[in-house]
């Protein structure tokens, strides 16, 4: 199985806001600190917010947050909303013309390989991919913390 790039992006956004915490952040600062194009994290942006994993705020003093806490973030709900195509092969589909299809076994294991794929994602959080890593993370990141907080201090997760 391949995650598409869409996806991958997706994690890297919610990583990058979590990490930061209760920060705002741009899709410019995001783009840079992973050197992607930053036309595409637009998409990725649009997407989360449009279905409740950031928040994004216009203008001046605005940018991008958690919507929810990153506890609350399970990873096979995130892959299954932000990929298009689970078919992982052609039977799977509306348009499946192989011969085979009425004898074969393919289909029955694939789909279990895939339930269980996104069975282990699905007992990970957001919090999870932060871990006690999570300084080693900012650093990284070039994530600079919050104005007005402890020096040296991680910023707060957001809840």
């Amino acid at each position: 199985m391949h995650l598409t790039r869409f996806t991958d992006y997706s994690i890297r956004v919610l990583i990058y806001l979590a990490a930061k915490g209760e920060a705002r952040s741009t899709i410019h600062e995001i783009a840079t600190s992973f050197d992607v194009s930053r036309n595409h994290l637009m998409k990725v942006v649009q997407d989360l917010s449009h279905k409740g994993y950031i928040t994004a705020i216009r203008g001046k003093n605005g940018g991008l947050l958690l919507k929810k806490a990153p506890e609350e973030i399970r990873l096979g709900r995130l892959v299954r909303d932000t990929e298009n195509d689970l078919e992982l092969v052609e039977c799977f589909g509306d348009s499946n013309e192989c011969r085979i299809t009425p004898a074969c076994r393919l289909k029955p294991i694939l789909a279990e390989a895939l339930r269980a794929f996104l069975a282990v994602l699905d007992k990970y959080t957001l919090a999870d991919m932060l871990g006690p890593q999570q300084p080693q993370l900012v650093e990284l990141l070039k994530i600079e913390p919050l104005t007005g907080s402890k020096a040296g201090s991680t910023p707060p997760l957001a809840s």
